[in-house]
């Protein structure tokens, strides 16, 4: 699938100016990359898909990226959820004790995203952020299934996936927190909020819930699941926005050389100064993204694999914000201009450091684990 994405990322490109104007949601894209299949990437080839693994996930984002960084943000959540259902693999079923009918719904949630279901992340909220341990959205027991009601922010999709993986934390014991995949319909309600700096396109709403899902809904089928997913194996809550960033980054330079040819600007020595950085810097940015995922690979959850899974995130945010920086000033006023591919490159990769975990939280849980301290555990504030 990476020619693929190779292929679609011109046509992206084409296209994201439009829908940064006008903060309107790529559909087009996503018609693409539901007509190429790009909704299986995640899915085992058992069940109908890609069976790609998490280095395969980045090398595609990556391309994605290039082409419109929002259209690669939205496709990371969907990724981010069929790759965590697929990583509950049969043998750590077992050794979680999941029930039959657990994996049952995992195989048809996987078997809709091979036949081109896409899944939206209903995860952060106001006042909490990403930290699930400190969620409003509740859920309890009722017949049959599951009542959950809250308010999700920073819905990117909202009103356009087929479903949305929501979490929550249990009205009777608060400390365990769940998740649960509910289809879009009655009980969802889109409120249009997101009118932001950068990724305008990724139509990140608010999201209102209240509505009753059955057993089969719960991810796992066992409740408290998701705290002890993101400590274990926090690649896909971390690190899956890293590839997308260094794309938008390498986009930024291409951007900047494409623009400084056209206008002879190659001649002055800080401008390709700032260019040779900006290179070198991507260039080490996606080497740790890729050597992250690698590891993601070859030994999820491992604790020196979640210290790469980390060090990519904070390296992608920061990178991409400095580097599309560089280039809006090695290009010149005129790249300032709406419209100019840089001046979006620019607002877009500033998003970059904010996103869950900011580089403020990557910085700070690489610091407390070089000193000898559970980087999980100690700081001011919950991770998770």
């Amino acid at each position: 699938m990476l020619d693929d994405a190779r292929r679609l990322a011109p046509r992206f490109a084409a296209r994201a100016a439009d829908s940064d104007r006008d903060g309107s949601f790529p559909e087009r894209d996503f018609a693409e990359l539901r007509e190429a299949g790009f909704f299986g990437l995640m899915v085992p080839a058992r069940l109908g898909g890609a069976g790609a693994g998490f280095a395969e996930y980045a090398d595609i984002a990556y391309e994605l990226a290039r082409g419109n960084g929002s259209t690669a943000l939205v496709f990371n959540m969907h990724a981010s959820v069929t790759g965590a259902i697929a990583g509950v693999t049969d043998e750590l079923a077992e050794l979680l004790g999941l029930p039959a009918e657990a994996l049952e719904a995992r195989d048809g949630f996987l078997k809709a995203a091979a036949g081109g279901a896409w899944y939206a992340v209903a995860m952060s909220e106001r006042g909490a952020g990403s930290r699930l341990s400190e969620l409003s959205t509740t859920y309890r027991r009722v017949e049959g299934g599951f009542r959950i009601t809250g308010a999700k922010t920073f819905c990117s999709g909202a009103g356009h996936a087929d479903a949305y993986l929501i979490a929550a934390r249990s009205a009777d014991d608060p400390a365990q927190v769940s998740q649960f995949l509910v289809p879009a319909g009655a009980g969802l309600r889109v409120e249009p909020t997101w009118d932001a700096l950068g990724m305008r396109a990724t139509g990140s709403h608010d999201l209102h819930v209240d509505v009753t899902v059955p057993a089969p809904a719960l991810l796992g089928g066992v409740e408290g699941l998701a705290l002890v997913a993101a400590q274990l194996a926090p690649h896909w809550m971390v690190a899956s926005y890293a590839a997308v960033y260094v794309g938008v980054a390498r986009a930024a330079v291409d951007a900047a050389v494409e623009h400084v040819n056209a206008r002879g600007l190659g001649r002055l020595p800080a401008v390709r100064a700032r260019i040779g950085r900006a290179d070198a810097a991507v260039s080490a940015a996606h080497l740790v993204v890729r050597e992250a995922a690698r590891r993601v690979d070859g030994a999820p959850g491992e604790p020196e694999t979640n210290r790469w899974v980390w060090r990519a995130k904070l390296l992608a945010g920061t990178t991409a914000a400095e580097v599309a920086a560089a280039m809006l000033e090695a290009a010149g006023t005129s790249a300032m201009r709406r419209g100019h591919p840089l001046e979006r490159l620019y607002r877009d990769a500033r998003a970059g450091s904010l996103q869950p975990a900011t580089s403020d939280v990557c910085a700070d849980w690489l610091g407390v684990d070089a000193l000898g301290g559970d980087p999980d555990a100690d700081g001011v504030a919950p991770r998770w």
